[in-house]
């Protein structure tokens, strides 16, 4: 017997209770294959391509794109047929419902579904975006589509039609469904099947006059841009931030010059080549050893400062979704060499919209660069639940007194905001005076135990 089951939006991992539909990647009457993709959506963290765990015909879809759906909500069903031969699918009449299409659906499938076992999702949580973003297609039989103009046998008997989408919409294009020929397990006619009958057929026809364009319409008085997605995480927690944390900001300038040679010169020597994102990470790894209350996080139920053992260094990233802050594990174990190429990998992930939810949870302490925007200085909001963030603005050459001297030297603000609840100015201003002495003079680090 043929079964309908329901595919649920699944729990993405990292404690996430919604996603956006941002692409439909099948339709109502197309056969899928276990763990393939069907829908691609977007959570508060990243872009995720959700397969299903079932092989079958879609039956029903659930939800338009950009719709936001909360864990657990139904995603589509799907018709699965049992293991023995196949059968000529019994027509569906229009309105049977989703009933109705999952008891015509049992032979269609049958062919499918035992192919393919199995019901395990794969593919969330933390193992990486390999398995998520595996794209599997199901192969066309080597028949393909005929239109309706070709010459084909009448369907005697019963059209071997599961999807009362794929009925009505050769119902609308005027095409008689006992002239196609399916290409789907059994003769089962698809979506595709219509659709490429219905445009051969257009082919055929006298173009359509053009219409007429309609008057203007009057101009809304202002664009509204939903706040969903990265965009509405965004504002969530940057109102959290201001909302719980009592944040306070203090900045210095430094002359950086000394640390753009040092650079220059390890960079000279062969090798990889280090960033200068991952020379100021070093020091904010250093800086958090000696002043580990801004390596915390406040529990505010149990009124208490949790001092966190490693650091997580977070770090702003400008992508055409929105700000982003991927995370780099375990920044205090790591070489400049090994910070350097963990930039660059979720960097470009960022970008290609590939970051995983596990990319971008975890921080314990951030360090933004905000210097790339062509800025001199800022006050940070936090990124709840850290207690504090660095900010790093533009390298210019300017003026600064040198061994007694006035001199043209490469200078740089930094400036720090921090949770007033774990520390006090002392504690703050000489973590930022400590980075500033490393940019002044990075042989410091040297002398660090």
């Amino acid at each position: 017997m043929a079964q309908v089951l329901e595919f649920k939006l699944p729990d993405l991992g990292e404690g996430l209770t919604e996603a956006e539909i941002v692409r439909w990647l099948v339709a109502v009457g197309d056969v899928v294959a276990v763990d393939q993709p069907v829908v691609e959506v977007e959570t508060a963290k990243a872009m995720v391509e959700v397969p299903c765990p079932y092989g079958g015909v879609v039956t029903a879809r659930y939800g338009e794109e950009g719709t936001e759906l909360p864990v657990g909500a139904p995603l589509l069903t799907v018709a699965v047929g049992g293991t023995g031969e196949p059968g000529p699918a019994p027509a569906v009449e229009e309105g049977a419902g989703a009933a109705g299409t999952a008891a015509s659906a049992e032979s269609a499938v049958s062919a499918v579904s035992s192919e393919y076992s199995g019901n395990v999702l794969v593919g969330y949580g933390t193992a990486g975006p390999a398995a998520r973003r595996r794209r599997v297609r199901q192969t066309a039989p080597a028949s393909a589509p005929v239109p309706a103009a070709a010459p084909a046998p009448t369907h005697q008997g019963p059209v071997p039609v599961i999807s009362p989408l794929v009925r009505k919409l050769a119902r609308d294009g005027g095409l008689d469904l006992r002239q196609v020929r399916g290409s789907g397990p059994e003769g089962l006619i698809l979506r595709a099947d219509v659709e490429l009958a219905l445009a051969t057929a257009r082919d055929h026809r006298e173009p359509a006059p053009a219409p007429v364009a309609p008057a203007p319409s009057v101009a809304p008085a202002g664009e509204r841009v939903p706040l969903r997605g990265v965009r509405g995480a965004v504002a969530d927690k940057l109102s959290r931030s201001r909302t719980e944390i009592p944040d306070a900001t203090c900045w210095v300038d430094a002359d950086a010059t000394e640390l753009m040679a040092a650079r220059a010169a390890m960079n000279a020597a062969g090798g990889p080549k280090i960033s200068l994102l991952a020379l100021l990470a070093r020091i904010c790894v250093h800086a958090l050893a000696r002043f580990p209350e801004l390596n915390s996080t406040v529990d505010t139920a149990a009124r208490e400062i949790v001092r966190l053992p490693d650091v997580h260094l977070g770090f702003a990233a400008q992508t055409p979704r929105g700000l982003v802050v991927p995370v780099v594990k375990d920044a205090g174990r790591r070489t400049a060499e090994s910070l350097t190429e963990e930039f660059g990998r979720l960097t470009e992930a960022a970008r290609q919209s590939a970051l995983t939810p596990a990319d971008l949870t975890g921080g314990t302490f951030t360090l933004n660069n905000y210097g790339v925007f062509g800025v001199d200085g800022s006050t940070p909001i936090i990124n709840h639940p850290e207690a504090a963030m660095l900010g790093v603005g533009r390298i210019i050459p300017k003026p600064w007194v040198h061994r007694g001297e006035l001199a043209v030297r490469q200078v740089v603000q930094l400036s720090l905001t921090f949770d007033h609840r774990v520390c006090d100015g002392g504690t703050a201003g000489g973590f930022l005076r400590y980075v500033a002495d490393c940019v002044e003079q990075p042989a410091v680090l040297l002398r660090t135990v």
